[in-house]
């Protein structure tokens, strides 16, 4: 039996009230999990890093696929890296020259001294796509993944055949439109020593909220490969700081400008669109979907079953088949 909303918003009920306590400790116990997981999902990541130099910091990415076909490039979010996209990649090797790359400051990337806003985000992605050389490009975005990959993609629409979406960060937001937890948590995300204390120093968004928002049981050998990019508080500086970068209510102003300029364009562009989703969903939901439907009247929306916020860790197979029909579409420009 799938999630029911009701289920899921008793369980926030309760998490609310916990966390009022204190007791962060306990959200993973209490939230829902995916009912329909994959079985029999890898943890093996049987990748080499590759390196490029973008603004004098290295960018790592994975590579496979056909080395001269279109490039379909699969972008992360918060606090993940391209081993989020281990079980997904097989499915898109016959797409063209699959590309995941790791965000600057996240997983193999160097970790320059910079303030890791969304604007340094956004320049570093868009430093490593010009290094690449890539045109004729499918994006592939989770996340925050969203936010600079559309950015990405408003500042350079000629080079984009196609975009995806997963639990993608993609426009200005008010926490009205959250439930109770969720504004509770993100006002001590944000706040800058509460945020740090949970964050950098608890490694928290590591520790508890990627196995409790992947809808399933992280085995010892995903948790380790999650860990791995944050092993000190000076690493984690950019899994803090992605939290207070997200546009809500107004805030941050500059974000709320850029973030809000890049999905008028996409609602006006003509670049197809596919999103993914799934029951009962963490940014995108039953309540939110509608209005990002009607915004985009030409994007393709798939369900892939159950799932959370990370369905690359319950659903890969959906998402890694669906991804390569749809591009098997898209015409090269």
């Amino acid at each position: 039996m799938n999630i029911t909303q009701g289920a899921a918003r008793a369980a926030t009920v309760t998490i609310f009230a916990l966390s009022l306590s204190g007791c962060l400790s306990m959200l993973p116990k209490l939230a829902p999990s995916a009912e329909d997981v994959e079985p029999n999902i890898s943890a093996e990541f049987p990748y080499i890093y590759k390196f490029v130099e973008v603004n004098k910091s290295r960018m790592a990415y994975v590579e496979a696929g056909a080395s001269d076909g279109p490039p379909v490039v699969l972008v992360h979010g918060n606090p993940t890296s391209a081993y989020l996209w281990r079980n997904v990649i097989p499915h898109l090797e016959g797409s063209g020259r699959v590309i995941a790359v790791d965000l600057i400051g996240m997983g193999q990337s160097d970790k320059p001294d910079i303030g890791y806003r969304f604007n340094d985000q956004a320049a570093y992605f868009s430093g490593f796509m010009e290094a690449m050389g890539f045109k004729d490009v499918v994006l592939v975005l989770h996340d925050w993944g969203g936010g600079v990959g559309i950015d990405y993609a408003a500042r350079n629409e000629g080079k984009v055949r196609g975009i995806v979406l997963l639990e993608a960060a993609m426009k200005p937001m008010s926490l009205s439109e959250a439930d109770f937890a969720t504004r509770y948590l993100f006002g001590r995300f944000r706040d800058p020593e509460d945020g740090h204390e949970i964050i950098a120093v608890d490694n928290y968004f590591v520790e508890k909220l990627v196995p409790m928002m992947s809808g399933r049981e992280l085995t010892d050998q995903e948790m380790a490969a999650y860990r791995r990019p944050y092993p000190t508080v000076e690493s984690r500086k950019p899994v803090a700081q992605w939290p207070r970068e997200i546009p809500l209510d107004g805030a941050p102003e500059d974000n709320t400008r850029r973030i809000g300029a890049n999905y008028e364009w996409l609602k006006r562009a003509d670049v197809p669109l596919l999103m993914m989703y799934a029951d009962p969903g963490m940014i995108w939901t039953e309540e939110t979907r509608p209005q990002l439907v009607a915004d985009l009247p030409r994007m393709k929306s798939v369900s892939v079953g159950s799932g959370l916020h990370y369905l690359q860790e319950v659903q890969p197979t959906k998402i890694g088949r669906t991804v390569a029909d749809w591009v098997k579409t898209l015409p090269i420009q």
